[in-house]
């Protein structure tokens, strides 16, 4: 198996495989013999504890992790939108993410009937059937904010995004709603950039951001278009948007008063 023979390669045994990880030696027995997925989080570690820079074989661990137990509904999404995947893994692996959205509200926020009106409203070569994977996939993401140690979010929502009239009022009413609920939560943080801000930083497009609980991984930026995903890794590229990403929570309201807002936004609909 090629995950045995990387280790192999790299003069490890399981034992310090697993250390990394921080789990039993069990579980690299399992991974190394196809028994069990492995996150793209754990990837990312054993590569570099590996010191893999070799392309084929980072694509052929990649390919494992992809094919290991991943649930039914995040390989539907993929055959929709092949780099969703990889959003996923980040998601699920990161303890910290950063968001801000210009003009939607951020997907781990969408109700289901938001993400529909979304998904129905523009001109796509989609079928109904990859749309129903990416709105179930829009809604299965959310587990990870109810898990045992959910990672801490932040978001920063502009006004535009609020007023936005997706899918109608009622389906508005109810994700205001929603946000407003959500944002109750521990752990996470829901600002609001106001329409009257001026120019900002933000004008340039909407990202996420994500950050591991390993230091030895580099944040990683995902800028979502119209067919996929963008990502970026550099330490320039990561540090620039995390000046931008700072520079956009000095000039929203604080949390209290973004609650404010889309209550004003709610009420008004």
């Amino acid at each position: 198996m090629a995950p045995r023979r990387t280790r192999g390669d790299a003069g490890r045994d399981q034992e310090e495989a697993a250390e990394r990880l921080g789990c039993h030696r069990t579980k690299i027995n399992r991974i190394e013999n196809g028994r069990l997925g492995i996150s793209l989080g754990e990837l990312r570690d054993l590569l570099n504890f590996y010191g893999v820079t070799d392309g084929a074989q980072v694509d052929e661990l990649v390919e494992l992790a992809r094919r290991g137990r991943e649930p039914g509904w995040v390989r539907r999404a993929s055959l929709a939108r092949p780099t969703y995947t990889d959003f996923i893994g980040y998601e699920e692996s990161a303890d910290y993410v950063r968001s801000y959205q210009s003009s939607l509200i951020a997907g781990l926020l969408q109700t289901a009937d938001y993400a529909r009106a979304l998904l129905e409203a523009a001109p796509s070569t989609l079928s109904d059937e990859e749309i129903d994977a990416l709105i179930t996939a829009r809604i299965e993401r959310q587990e990870v904010l109810r898990r045992e140690n959910p990672p801490r979010l932040c978001v920063i929502q502009q006004e535009a995004s609020l007023r936005q009239l997706v899918g109608g009022h009622a389906v508005m009413r109810e994700q205001l709603s929603h946000l407003l609920e959500t944002s109750r939560q521990p752990g996470i943080d829901l600002q609001v950039i106001p329409d009257g801000a001026g120019a900002h930083a933000g004008l340039f497009g909407s990202f996420v951001m994500f950050g591991f609980p390993n230091p030895a991984f580099s944040d990683v930026v995902c800028v979502e278009h119209r067919t996929g995903t963008l990502y970026m890794e550099t330490p320039e590229e990561t540090a620039e948007y995390t000046l931008i990403f700072d520079s956009l929570r000095s000039i929203a309201l604080s949390p209290s008063q973004s609650t404010d807002l889309i209550t004003e936004v709610l009420h008004s609909l």
